[in-house]
């Protein structure tokens, strides 16, 4: 069991891009004080993944220490939505969206916090009461210059590319959750400072007191870019054990040690030892499949993880068949293709179908399909339908 003082430090450094203010926030946290903190989410999607559940473990850690830990859904600044990492402005979402996809985040979150220690906050209760005089005292505290010199304006400006003056509008509502919750100090991902920085100065303004703000480091995702639905490099924290293995099977050996820290409770001193071994040149893969099991166990239990791990080396080492198959009945006892990988939901479109089979990404028995506009012919008995490196599916008829 760590100490109290090495468990601070550990809040305060491990995954951490930047915190404002350090040294006063410390001296909150050595003296015993309980703070009130929060993380906010916009539900913009469905589904957290890996990425959003290392600020989410940091609310875990402060939740240990005995800290009031808020859980904000951004039921009414997702209406507007945050282009913090975004070359354009988002799709505006409606109410009934917004709804539908913060139903299941407390379970998903439930992963990781333990709710009966955790205030569930929704933002519309507070920001969907202020009339338009409210909005202007909120406006007068920033500058449009202090708009524009983010970054993403800058270079939509330079592209000639449009900026919604709702976008500004933005900061000043995520800042106001700050000041409707008064709380001590904020949580989110690194592309929230500007946002988070914004609350920082509403609550020294509107209410005299200060208001510390944490960062984490941004995760990249399978592809190397920053781990986001854009992009569908995610790992979800809902996945399946074996899609989860096996995506984490899939990052860059470069990002091992960071996935380590920010998503594992591996103590940093062992990360350090792995990043010696690495360098004398161990074998990347191995720590790959030991940082595959510690986030597999996480999401789902050490039993998980194993299988997964089992199955990984049967398919993609021994290159053999998976244990256990879907088996989908199918309607008619002919079909090209590229409709049988569609309609057994193996791609989103027929183009896409038509794409995977073309580049060597289908194969029927461990018989590869080239040709796209191949006919299939279905039995009772059936077959295996493999498409991608990991999606098996026992057809029939």
């Amino acid at each position: 069991m760590l100490k109290k003082h090495d468990e601070i430090t550990e809040i305060l450094e491990r995954g951490i891009e930047e915190v404002i203010v350090r040294k006063e926030l410390e001296e909150k946290l050595r003296s015993g004080k309980k703070i009130k903190l929060y993380l906010g989410f916009d539900p913009t999607g469905a589904r957290l993944h890996i990425g959003h559940a290392i600020a989410l473990r940091k609310l875990r850690d402060f939740q240990r220490l005995g800290h009031h830990v808020i859980f904000l859904i951004g039921s009414f600044t997702a209406l507007i939505g945050d282009t913090s990492d975004k070359d354009s402005p988002r799709q505006p979402l409606t109410s009934a969206q917004i709804e539908e996809n913060f139903k299941t985040y407390k379970e998903q979150a439930s992963k990781i916090l333990d709710f009966s220690k955790v205030e569930l906050r929704y933002n519309s209760d507070w920001l969907s009461k202020l009339n338009f005089k409210d909005v202007l005292n909120l406006a007068n505290k920033f500058t449009v210059q202090q708009m524009i010199e983010r970054e993403m304006y800058r270079r939509r400006i330079a592209e000639g590319k449009p900026i919604g003056l709702h976008e500004f509008l933005y900061p000043l509502m995520q800042g106001y959750d700050s000041v409707a919750m008064d709380v001590d100090l904020e949580v989110g991902g690194n592309d929230q400072l500007f946002n988070m920085l914004a609350g920082r100065t509403l609550q020294k303004v509107l209410k005299n007191r200060e208001k510390h703000v944490m960062t984490v480091k941004l995760l990249e995702g399978t592809d190397g870019r920053k781990m986001s639905k854009t992009y569908e490099n995610f790992i979800n924290i809902t996945d399946p054990s074996g899609e989860q293995y096996g995506k984490l099977m899939s990052i860059n050996d470069g990002l091992i040690l960071k996935y380590f820290e920010l998503c594992t409770d591996v103590p940093m001193s062992k990360i350090a030892e792995f990043a010696a071994g690495m360098k004398a040149g161990e074998n990347p893969r191995d720590l790959k499949m030991r940082l595959a099991r510690e986030i597999v166990t996480i999401y789902h239990d050490a039993g998980a993880a194993t299988e997964a791990e089992s199955e990984f080396v049967k398919i993609f080492q021994k290159h053999e068949t998976p244990t256990k198959i879907e088996e989908k009945k199918m309607q008619k006892k002919s079909y090209g293709i590229c409709e049988l990988i569609f309609e057994v939901g193996l791609a989103t479109s027929k183009s896409e179908a038509r794409r995977m089979v073309e580049q060597g990404g289908a194969s029927i028995d461990d018989q590869k399909i080239t040709d796209p506009k191949q006919t299939i012919e279905l039995n009772k008995k059936g077959f295996v339908l493999k498409v991608g490196k990991r999606h098996f599916l026992k057809v029939c008829c």
